[in-house]
């Protein structure tokens, strides 16, 4: 087990290892993963989606919190740059004081960054599962995100989280 803390996510982190049937993966490296009502409204959950069925359990589970902003002046200037779901979510993780955030989106990674916070995707969350020892093949789990859940992974990034997981 890799960290056991608190962790604020954008709504494709969730979405995507949903989509491949891994939501599990968030709740074994983090103790709570909380989303704004922003984040909740994009994951349509209640929609009829497979994945919804999924991230609804979580929820229900209280693994996954919904919480409200104090205050939707920093999201609100986020905007300028980043969608609504990325910006509510690095406003909440400012606001709550939690330095980690999943979210994939570059712009998004590179506002947390410059913001002070650690950006963590669902790659980095799949890698740490195979360190872990919870995935057999964590290139089998890369390709199911590209075909299935139509996730974007260049060929060069692709073969470096492979280098790095000893496959």
């Amino acid at each position: 087990m890799i960290s056991r803390m608190r962790i604020v996510s954008n709504t494709s982190p969730i979405w995507n290892l949903a989509s491949i049937e891994r939501l599990e993966l968030l709740h074994d490296q983090f103790h709570e993963v909380l989303i704004p009502e922003d984040v909740l409204a994009e994951l349509q959950v209640g929609s009829g989606y497979p994945e919804t069925d999924r991230i609804r359990h979580a929820l229900e589970a209280q693994w996954i919190k919904v919480e409200h902003l104090k205050t939707s002046h920093l999201k609100h200037s986020l905007m300028l740059k980043l969608d609504q779901g990325e910006a509510a979510a690095i406003a909440l993780a400012l606001e709550y004081n939690i330095h980690r955030i999943l979210i994939d989106e570059t712009d998004g990674r590179i506002t947390a960054k410059a913001l002070g916070l650690q950006p963590v995707g669902a790659l980095g969350v799949l890698l740490r599962a195979k360190h872990e020892g919870k995935l057999e093949s964590l290139k089998h789990e890369m390709n199911k995100l590209k075909h299935e859940a139509g996730f974007f992974i260049a060929d060069s990034l692709f073969q470096q989280i492979l280098a790095d997981a000893g496959e």
